[in-house]
């Protein structure tokens, strides 16, 4: 096994099979991926229950609430990219370009956020269709002195579909959940670095702050979202399994491959242990 650490966002990991990783590699891997946030092990040839069964080493796995795209045989895991097309032939961007509209994180609307998000790539478009990473601890050490002042007990309200209610994958019964609540400076549990916790697509409001200027704060993070500091270009292969940490780095996809090739992915959704 060889790990290879791009400066402190991102690593590779090549000659390993997840499925008979001991439990030294394993200590060596998920070191790697608190050191770098986002975790690449090449060259995977994995069924359903072995790639479940190598995401619970990082912590409970649980379904993801979009019930509509959850595996038929395996609801633990969503299948991305499946079904992009309507019944009349037109395309459904919902699950085209789902991932592609900012950077973000994933379960913020949770009380309990997501720990981890890992995907495992089963096809793979020609070109295009690259996930993009970026780093929270990044972004907290970009934010002007004011700024992480007024933010630092500060907690925002977070929801699936955010302020323009982005909610179409939800079943209608699970659209009015009530918000979460988390402090947008944290310190994160195992690396003990701080970081800015954000996500523009899930955030409703910044508690203790007028909605005007609530409002104002959310916008300014969401143009640093638009270009963040500290990024990391991820280009797939098939057989890539690519794990990201939620609690300090942000994502999304590109949203730009050939609408007539797949680009298909199982995704895990993993838990604090």
């Amino acid at each position: 096994m060889r790990i290879s650490k791009s400066g402190n966002l991102g690593a590779e990991v090549v000659g390993v099979d997840v499925r008979q990783l001991s439990d030294q590699d394993f200590s060596a891997i998920y070191q790697a991926w608190l050191d770098c946030n986002v975790l690449v092990v090449r060259d995977q040839h994995l069924q359903l229950a072995d790639y479940l069964r190598y995401s619970q080493r990082f912590g409970a796995v649980t379904p993801h609430p979009s019930k509509s795209t959850r595996h038929p045989d395996c609801p633990e895991i969503t299948v991305l990219g499946v079904n992009k097309f309507r019944a009349d032939g037109s395309l459904n961007n919902d699950i085209y370009r789902r991932g592609a509209e900012g950077f973000h994180t994933d379960g913020s609307y949770e009380d309990v956020p997501f720990k981890a998000t890992q995907l495992y790539a089963l096809a793979i478009p020609t070109v295009g269709g690259d996930t993009f990473f970026s780093s929270a601890y990044s972004a907290y050490e970009a934010l002007e002195d004011s700024l992480k002042k007024l933010l630092a007990d500060k907690t925002g309200q977070f929801v699936y579909g955010g302020r323009i209610k982005d909610n179409a994958l939800l079943d209608p019964a699970d659209r009015h959940r009530k918000p979460a609540s988390h402090r947008l400076i944290q310190v994160h549990p195992e690396t003990g670095r701080t970081l800015l916790y954000f996500d523009q697509r899930k955030i409703l409001s910044i508690d203790g702050l007028s909605a005007h200027d609530s409002d104002a704060v959310i916008d300014t993070l969401s143009v640093m979202m638009a270009d963040p500091p500290n990024q990391y270009r991820h280009q797939w292969r098939k057989g890539d399994v690519v794990i990201w940490d939620n609690r300090c780095s942000y994502h999304k996809a590109a949203g730009d491959y050939p609408a007539d090739q797949d680009r298909i992915h199982w995704r895990v959704s993993i838990n604090k242990n």
